[in-house]
């Protein structure tokens, strides 16, 4: 009889014990890591949104509150939402510019507030308070671009002269340079041997800009060109917003369309692709941008150093922002199902 009540008392206490154990466990509960600031440029292209889409899933993951927000191509407007994002106390601000030498001021802000910043696929100039840069190899997008261009006209062993318009991006956006850089790279010596030739003459990356990857201006320039009697072989796009300006603009002219690149590898290009209208785009998987951006930026908020590739190649004007750069890939008909279909970038019924 005393050892069933003793064992009853010990029930007890060890019930107790254990009620008190969970309760601990429920008061011991992870800190909440605070919020992240992410600021894109624009919801006008799909990729935009799938950046923001991928890196939001993905702080959330990690137990994260987002402050997203699109700034509809507006300087201003991005500013004014860094520094709201400051001023609520966002833990760091990862930012996709639309001009990166317009954020001084909301930089120096964020450095005397310790929250860093990593600036998301497009460089940010002018300012020594950016912490690090995620990013694609730029330049070796434009190179894939060239490359494609090189191969469909065969110029490595052409007999005859074949004509090409080139066309970059937005003058503001760091990224553009480096893209025609790229292209160029491969493209000058065609050039100068006279196997290429720009009708035009506008040869200079200051003449061949598109405001904001804007297709409508793209579209524009080339209804110019195509008057001005430029009847090109193929075409140097930098983004597929501006392919498409500039192949329904051919289209409308009821001229072949040429050899078109392209980057991004948006739906509406993909379909034309895989159709035989767009020659090429550049891939980028933006989910794999998207979750370095995320490790980098949890790295440095839990007090570490983030894995990087590059710290010699992007100097803003002021630093070399240590980068971590992810490689492109060249999509053209031949091997779209393999690299966007198998990959599951898209599914099979999103080409119909």
């Amino acid at each position: 009889m005393l050892r069933r009540c003793a064992t009853a008392i010990a029930a007890v206490l060890l019930a107790g014990v254990t009620a008190c154990a969970g309760d601990d466990i429920e008061m011991a509960a992870a800190p909440d890591p605070g919020t992240v600031g992410i600021a894109l440029p624009t919801k006008d292209s799909a990729r935009w949104i799938a950046d923001g889409d991928n890196m939001v899933k993905q702080f959330e993951a990690l137990g994260y509150k987002v402050n997203m927000q699109y700034a509809d191509n507006d300087v201003g407007t991005q500013q004014d939402q860094l520094d709201a994002m400051i001023a609520e106390g966002d833990r760091a601000l990862v930012i996709g510019s639309i001009d990166g030498t317009q954020l001084k001021t909301q930089l120096a802000n964020a450095h005397d507030k310790g929250i860093p910043v990593i600036a998301y696929d497009r460089l940010i100039r002018e300012s020594a308070n950016v912490d690090y840069y995620a990013s694609f190899d730029n330049f070796k997008v434009g190179v894939l671009q060239g490359q494609t261009i090189v191969k469909h006209l065969g110029l490595a062993k052409a007999s005859r002269t074949y004509d090409i318009e080139l066309f970059a991006g937005s003058a503001d956006d760091n990224n553009a340079r480096f893209f025609f850089n790229g292209a160029m790279s491969v493209l000058n010596p065609y050039l100068k041997k006279g196997t290429l030739r720009v009708p035009s003459g506008q040869t200079q990356f200051a003449q061949v800009t598109t405001a904001q990857w804007d297709g409508a201006i793209a579209a524009t320039r080339m209804a110019k060109l195509l008057s001005a009697g430029s009847n090109p072989d193929a075409v140097l796009s930098p983004y597929d917003g501006i392919s498409r300006g500039i192949i329904e603009t051919i289209q409308k002219r009821g001229k072949k369309v040429p050899v078109v690149t392209g980057q991004d590898a948006e739906l509406d290009s993909v379909k034309l692709i895989n159709s035989g209208v767009q020659t090429q785009t550049v891939y980028k998987d933006t989910r794999e941008l998207a979750k370095v951006t995320v490790q980098m930026t949890d790295r440095v908020l839990s007090g570490e150093t983030p894995e990087i590739n590059d710290n010699k190649t992007y100097a803003n004007g002021v630093k070399v922002v240590p980068a971590f750069l992810l490689q492109p890939v060249s999509v053209e008909k031949a091997n779209l199902k393999t690299v966007l279909i198998d990959g599951g970038y898209y599914k099979e019924s999103d080409l119909a």
